[in-house]
Parts: C-alpha cells; structure tokens; sequence
C-alpha cells in the first residue's frame, strides 16, 4: 500500500524549518510513501524538489500564527490573523478538497499552522492522519498554553526537533506528548567552493545564519562587535546572512532605528562598528557563507542552542558560540562554547581564545562534524519520519 503525504510548508526555504523538510524528504527510503508539498512562499526550495521529482506548489494563501511573548502583540496578530484567515477560503477549500480524494496523512510542517490543522480536523474528521511538527519553544502564556492543547486536542501525531521542544509543550499543555523527537537532517555537504566575496574577507570570518528577530538576539553582534573594537582586536569581520529590517516593539536606539524603516546595519553605524560587518542579506543557501567562515555566534535571547543555523555551521565544521543550557549539540569545550547567560565581554573572550588556538579550533571543528553527522544522519532520521507516517496509517 502506498501512502499518500502532504507537507504544508510556511517558508518556501527561507527558514530552518523548511529547508529541515527539504532534507527529510529527500533522504526519504524508497518504497511506501509519495510526497507532495505544498509552500506559503515561493522560493528556491520549489526548484530544488522539482530536481527531486517531488511535486511543489506554491500557495501564498495558506494561513499560520503562533502565539508571542507578549499579551498587546498577541491581541494584535491575532486580530490581523481573522482578517488573512477569511481571505484564506479558497485555499482552505482547496487543502480539504485535495485530503478527500488524495491523502493519508497532512504533514504541518510548523506549529504555526495549529489553527489550520484545527480546521481541518473538523472538515475531514479521521479521513486523513494529521501530523504536528513541533519547531519552537512558544513563550509561557495563556496563547501557548491553548496552541499546544490545540495541537494536542486534533493532531493524530507530533514530532519534536529536540527533547526540549517535547517537554515545553508537555510542560504548558499538561499533555503527555504522542510523538517522537527527531532531530533535524543536516547532509554533510560536497565538496563546496566558499562563497568568493566572504573568502576574499582577510580577516577572522565570524559567521551569523538568520532573519533578525528580537529573540534571535541579532543585535547583540553588535555588542560583542563593540567589546572587540574597546579592546583593540579589529582583526574580525561579522558575516551576516539574512534579513535585517528591525521590526516589532523594540527597546532604546534600536527603537527608534525600527521606527525609521531601519535595519541592523543602521544600528551597527550608530554604535560605530559597522566596519567590523558584511551584511549579505537574504541568500539562498547559506552553505557556501558558512564554507567560507571561520565561527559561528548564536546569541539568542532564547534557550536554544539547536537551531538550523548551528547545525548547518558544525556540519561545515565550525565551532559555535551559543546560549542555552542543552548541550545535544554545542558542548563547552568540545563542539564550542554555551553560556546560561549573556555577556558581550565572555562571548568577545571566546571569540579571541579561538582565533588565537588553531589547535583548539581544529579539535572543536572536528568533534562538531562528528556531533551532527551521527545525530542528524539524513537516512536514519527520515526512515524514523517515515515510520511515524506509516503508524498512523496503521501499515507495516
């Protein structure tokens, strides 16, 4: 029996969630399962699954939300949310009219899409399995608490990208989790040619892979910028990778800057630093910046050391310099360096102690190739996807 899969996808390549997707149904076994997706936005993932035989469609209509720190910007998009959720019918008629008469199971590639699936759920009843992949640790509020019920209400499964994922969702829903953790894919790459302009860069090429967000902590590259330029060390270049428009309700200058239009290299001027920073803008495929770089620095505001950026960067061998306290991943001392709390000062330290100790920084880059290679191996981590689809489907 062949099963039928249809992955909803929010980002068309553009995030970590989507290009996890990509790499999960490329190492899929063959056999049993035919996918097709379906992305919210175009992108250059579309081409790569045509180049699979994986059919990809496009459908700038499809409606996500998730629930934010705070109560003013949850009333907020919650609010613009019933606005995109009207205008979504057609496309919502079309998803229930495409489960009816072609697939087994619905694959929510995010747990923005909780709504959706809860939607669905009520059209189709148990026509289909639905499958929640559980990406972020939401923020401890009523909105999450009632996002994760949800999921756990409707959905026939969940997937959990790491343990941590798993427990907070049991942790705020009071549900017991019904599903696996499985850690994202990261393929070690071919051999790959750096990408030319960061190559040329002479000095020590501090890489940063993502879209800026508060929570990301973007900006304090720049604090860690500002600590290297008052101690003299100048001999290093921030290699930014994404889009740095500041939005949302931010604090102090970058207020202000956000409130402008600004961007984070606006800010990086404003502090005086913007000599120590390439910002590249949006890419697509951060591969080849990571090939060309020599660290990477993850100051997220966050708990999360395991995003897609730090897997990408340990699978090119690079050290990581992260925060959080699970060490699946970077491990102090071995695969980087993780800190349970911000300090522009500690992060410039770690930065300087690698550049100056090729030996250090050579161990460093080989256990962390070997961390991702044996933990997010394409193959096992799909066939353990695969497994999970075929269960629900009640197949051997």
């Amino acid at each position: 029996m062949t099963i039928r899969v249809l992955c909803l996808d929010i980002e068309g390549g553009y995030g970590g969630s989507s290009r996890s997707l990509y790499e999960s149904i490329k190492n899929l076994p063959d056999g049993d399962i035919e996918v097709e997706v379906w992305c919210r936005r175009d992108g250059p993932i579309v081409a790569r699954y045509e180049a699979l035989g994986v059919p990809c469609r496009v459908m700038p209509d499809m409606p996500h939300i998730g629930a934010l720190p705070r109560l003013s910007r949850n009333l907020y998009v919650f609010s613009r949310f019933a606005l995109f959720w009207w205008k979504s019918s057609g496309f919502r008629a079309r998803l229930e009219n495409a489960v009816w008469q072609e697939f087994d199971v619905v694959h929510f590639n995010h747990e923005g899409l909780f709504l959706l699936a809860c939607w669905l759920r009520r059209r189709v009843g148990t026509v289909a399995a639905l499958v929640v992949h559980v990406r972020t640790l939401l923020p401890s509020t009523l909105f999450s608490r009632w996002q994760y019920r949800t999921i756990g209400r409707i959905a026939s499964g969940c997937v959990y990208i790491t343990e941590m994922e798993q427990e907070n969702a049991a942790r705020l829903s009071g549900i017991n989790s019904n599903g696996p953790v499985i850690y994202n894919i990261v393929s070690t790459p071919p051999v790959l040619e750096p990408d030319r302009a960061v190559a040329k860069l002479t000095k020590f090429k501090i890489a940063s892979v993502s879209n800026y967000a508060w929570l990301r902590g973007n900006d304090r590259l720049i604090d860690i910028a500002v600590e290297l330029k008052q101690r003299g060390r100048e001999e290093f270049v921030f290699v930014v990778a994404g889009r740095m428009e500041l939005t949302g309700n931010l604090p102090g200058l970058l207020g202000e800057l956000a409130a402008s239009g600004g961007t984070l290299r606006d800010y990086a001027e404003r502090r005086g630093v913007a000599h120590l920073f390439r910002f590249l803008g949006s890419v697509p495929d951060p591969s080849p910046v990571l090939e060309a770089c020599n660290l990477l620095v993850r100051p997220s505001r966050n708990n999360d050391p395991w995003g897609r950026e730090v897997l990408e960067a340990m699978v090119h061998g690079l050290p990581v310099i992260a925060m959080g306290e699970y060490d699946k991943f970077v491990e102090s001392g071995v695969t980087g360096c993780l800190h349970t709390e911000f300090d522009a000062g500690v992060f410039a330290d770690d930065i300087i102690a690698l550049a100056d100790d090729d030996d250090i920084r050579a161990a460093m880059s080989a256990a962390s190739r070997g961390r991702v290679s044996t933990l997010c191996d394409g193959p096992a981590r799909s066939s353990d996807l695969a497994q999970v689809w075929r269960g629900l489907c009640e197949c051997p």
